[in-house]
C-alpha cells in the first residue's frame, strides 16, 4: 500500500485536507503575523513575497495539508509530509504553523496526532527537522514523545535539530493517555 501524502484527516477540532492554490490568501492571512515566525530560521516568512515562495514549495511538495478549525470553518495553519523513504520506513512531518489564536497545545497536538496516526499506517518512524532556536517547536514534539536524534544540515548547509518518533513510542504515549 502506497503512502498517501495528502489525505483528508478529521478530528474533534480540526480537519486537515490537501492544500489547494485557492487557499493562498486564507493561509497568508494567518502567516502574515510576524510573531508566528519569531523563533523560526526564516524570521521573515510573514512577508508576502517570502510566504509566496513557501506556499509554492508547499504546493510542489505534494504533501502539504491545510488545517481548518471545525468550529468556525476557518483556515488556521498548515503542515506537510515530506522526504518519504519507503526503504527506511520513515517520513518527515514539518513546515507546521498555526495561528496564534490556536496556540496552547490542543490544536497542534490534534494536528500531529492525526498526521502521525496516518503516517504510522505506512512507516515505523517519523522525523521532525527543527531550527535550533525554535524552542517552541522542539518542546511541542517532545510532548508527543519524539526524542532528539541529532543535528543535521539542510540543503543550504544550515544547522537543524532532528527529532524522531517511532511507532512504538507514539502508541505508548498516546495509548497511555498522556495527551499533554
Amino acid at each position: 500500500m502506497a503512502f498517501e501524502l495528502q489525505p483528508t484527516l478529521t478530528g474533534d477540532l480540526l480537519t486537515l485536507r490537501p492544500l489547494k492554490v485557492d487557499d493562498f490568501e486564507m493561509l497568508f492571512a494567518v502567516a502574515c503575523d510576524p510573531l508566528i515566525w519569531e523563533q523560526h530560521p526564516n524570521h521573515d516568512r510573514w512577508k508576502r513575497d517570502v510566504f509566496e515562495n513557501f506556499f509554492r514549495g508547499a504546493m510542489e511538495s505534494g504533501g502539504a495539508l491545510v488545517a481548518i478549525d471545525r468550529a468556525t470553518g476557518r483556515v488556521i495553519g498548515s503542515s506537510r509530509y515530506l522526504a518519504y523513504d519507503e526503504g527506511a520506513s520513515e517520513v518527515e512531518v514539518g513546515f507546521t504553523f498555526l495561528a496564534r489564536s490556536h496556540w496552547g497545545g490542543v490544536y497542534n497536538r490534534e494536528m500531529k496526532r492525526l498526521m502521525l496516526e496516518h503516517a504510522f499506517r505506512f512507516v515505523n518512524s517519523v522525523v521532525f527537522i527543527i531550527g535550533p532556536e525554535n524552542h517552541r517547536s522542539q518542546k511541542a514534539v517532545q510532548k508527543i514523545g519524539a526524542v532528539l536524534d541529532g543535528v543535521c544540515r539542510n540543503g543550504a548547509g544550515e544547522e537543524r535539530v532532528a527529532y524522531r518518533l517511532t511507532k512504538e513510542r507514539f502508541e505508548a504515549v498516546f495509548d497511555s493517555g498522556k495527551r499533554e
